[in-house]
């Protein structure tokens, strides 16, 4: 019988078992209210329900991110199902707090609270089918298997970069979205920000007092709008989902919020996007009409790729360069959900969505209780 302790955070240590019912990878938002929904159905967390995440502490994709970084109306995180049980709310943490610091925090006390009993750090790194059609999940820390597959990996660990000329040139610094740590790491240099993202748009604000100069681009056109239709966002990344494409960007549809600070910034000129340039020089950018940019500093927000690679033993990779999904769960592998994909990329859809996707995986368990049951656990 193998031994089990755990840490502070509620995270479980040891050997992992060697199969479960059901295996939830990650434990981000998307993650974390797929477990929730699954022990309200009488999943038992540790034994016939695991989950797994790769990262070395709680909060999901937020633990990684920069310090400075604070709650707000742009970067805003929905209350996971059942938190308010343990009194608490996103909605009135303090904001003055580092945001990575309070998902963490909260995360941990509802792990915790919830005894989800995650095992971390855990990093899958393929997944394939046994003769007996049960899925293998080959981790770092030894093999398990699963009847249901739950993937809720999250887009942190794949941003995209669009392939431009001349990159690899490029003399200065170049970091992607989470590589970034400091305003002051860009202390009087010239930096050039790509994207049209509330990333890019806070790296801007912080960095416009230290850099000697700022320089926004975008591969679109930006909107700045007081109504932002997060329903029509929705709406493209769950066709896209569906026909098996690369999913949209959420802010492509959204367009980005009208803030008395984002309007002032535009006003004096920081929020003043320029179309995207052709190739990138050894010491700067080059734009279509041949006129040329020095720059010390890139920094590429523009967006991620959902974590499937995991996933690409199965052969599930559409033409289109994406897996067919429809209402969290995978067209052509039943038994395969994946959840925080395509309209649940939000914190918000993810939230919603782990309802729908844990009563689907419980029930795709076919067991005579389990439909009696899934009905139970939702009313």
């Amino acid at each position: 019988m193998s031994v089990t302790t755990a840490t502070a955070d509620g995270t479980i240590e040891g050997p992992l078992p060697e199969a479960a019912d059901i295996v939830v990878v990650g434990a981000g938002q998307a993650g974390l209210s797929v477990a929730w929904h699954l022990r309200r159905l009488g999943m038992r967390p540790g034994s016939d329900l695991l989950v797994l995440d790769r990262g070395p502490g709680t909060g999901g994709a937020w633990q990684f991110r920069w310090e400075s970084l604070r709650l707000d109306l742009a970067h805003k995180v929905d209350d996971l199902p059942g938190m308010r049980e343990l009194g608490l709310s996103f909605d009135t943490a303090d904001p003055s707090r580092p945001a990575r610091d309070i998902v963490r925090e909260y995360y941990a006390r509802y792990e915790r609270h919830f005894d989800l009993r995650v095992r971390r750090p855990v990093h899958v790194h393929r997944v394939h089918t046994g003769k007996d059609g049960a899925f293998v999940l080959e981790t770092d820390h030894g093999t398990v298997r699963a009847t249901v597959l739950v993937s809720a990996g999250g887009t942190w660990a794949r941003p995209f970069r669009p392939h431009v000329p001349g990159a690899a040139d490029f003399t200065g610094v170049q970091i992607s979205t989470p590589e970034y740590r400091a305003a002051e790491d860009f202390a009087g240099q010239r930096v050039l920000i790509v994207g049209g993202g509330t990333s890019a748009v806070g790296f801007l604000h912080e960095i416009e007092h230290v850099a000697s100069d700022t320089l926004w681009v975008t591969r679109r056109p930006v909107t700045f709008t007081d109504t932002v239709d997060g329903p029509g966002a929705v709406r493209e990344a769950d066709e896209a989902a569906r026909a098996g494409r690369q999913l949209p960007s959420i802010v492509s549809g959204t367009g980005l919020p009208a803030t008395p600070s984002n309007l002032a910034a535009r006003d004096r000129g920081l929020l003043v996007a320029r179309p995207m340039f052709t190739s990138i020089e050894p010491d700067g950018v080059r734009w279509d009409d041949g006129t040329f940019e020095p720059v010390d500093a890139i920094i590429w927000a523009t967006g991620f790729r959902a974590e499937l690679t995991h996933l690409a033993p199965l052969r599930l990779r559409e033409p289109g360069g994406g897996i067919q999904v429809e209402k969290g769960r995978s067209v052509r592998e039943p038994r395969l959900f994946l959840a925080g994909y395509g309209p649940q990329a939000s914190t918000i859809g993810a939230n919603r969505a782990g309802r729908t996707v844990a009563r689907q995986a419980f029930a795709a368990l076919d067991r005579p209780d389990t439909e009696a049951r899934s009905t139970e656990g939702m009313r």
